[in-house]
């Protein structure tokens, strides 16, 4: 893989990746490490990444100047606004700034740069402290992360042998898989697996042992 350039930036193609078979990348930062899953240039523009903080590693201070959006996935993130927990969910509008750290190492799951222009909300949440909501399925559940326009944001959770009727997804479908697998016409997926399915995309999901999913829907272009 090049570090410099594009990847996986054509959003009408369905892309699968399993970060658990992938190599980390060494950032700007000593002790920070990157896993890309699409990227439009090397240090700048669109990227969804993993990224893994060594104990008692920082990141220069830097602006945001179309947002980030942030999953703690494990460990403790922190940045001089505070410390965020596994199951923080954050959000850090257009044009803002700080020097991201942590003294004990963690897991993000981070989106840069894809924040529309009118989007200016600063957003925290603590996902333990969050109510789950019933979704279609009895079998599915859903918690709410941030919503603007057409894109939302939330964490969904299957129990065991839930099943999905054939849907479609008009503005598209981004899912990280946190724990447990899935499964759906093109395949099984389990924990650590990012998936991208453009809009028009169909599919008929489910699961055998459940599941837990970071997703996005609305956000990918027609």
């Amino acid at each position: 893989m090049n570090p410099l350039s594009p990847l996986n930036m054509d959003r009408h193609q369905r892309v699968m990746i399993n970060t658990q078979a992938q190599e980390w990348l060494a950032s700007p930062a000593l002790g920070v490490w990157r896993i890309p899953l699409e990227r439009e240039a090397a240090e700048s523009g669109q990227v969804t990444s993993l990224v893994r903080y060594e104990p008692k590693t920082h990141f220069a201070a830097h602006f945001h100047p179309n947002g980030e959006e942030i999953f703690v996935l494990e460990g403790v993130f922190q940045d001089e606004y505070g410390s965020y927990p596994a199951g923080t969910y954050i959000r850090n509008p257009p044009g803002s700034c700080h020097a991201p750290r942590s003294d004990s190492g963690c897991l993000l799951y981070v989106k840069l740069n894809m924040f529309p222009s009118a989007d200016h909300e600063t957003f925290r949440l603590d996902t333990h402290n969050a109510s789950w909501q019933p979704a279609i399925d009895a079998q599915v559940y859903t918690m709410p992360l941030h919503g603007f326009d057409n894109e939302q944001t939330y964490l969904v959770r299957w129990e065991r042998n839930a099943n999905l009727n054939s849907h479609r997804h008009d503005g598209g479908e981004e899912v990280f898989i946190l724990s447990g697998g899935y499964h759906d016409e093109q395949g099984e997926y389990g924990p650590g697996t990012w998936i991208r399915n453009p809009a028009g995309s169909r599919h008929q999901p489910g699961t055998t042992n459940g599941c837990l999913m970071l997703m996005k829907t609305g956000h990918l272009p027609v």
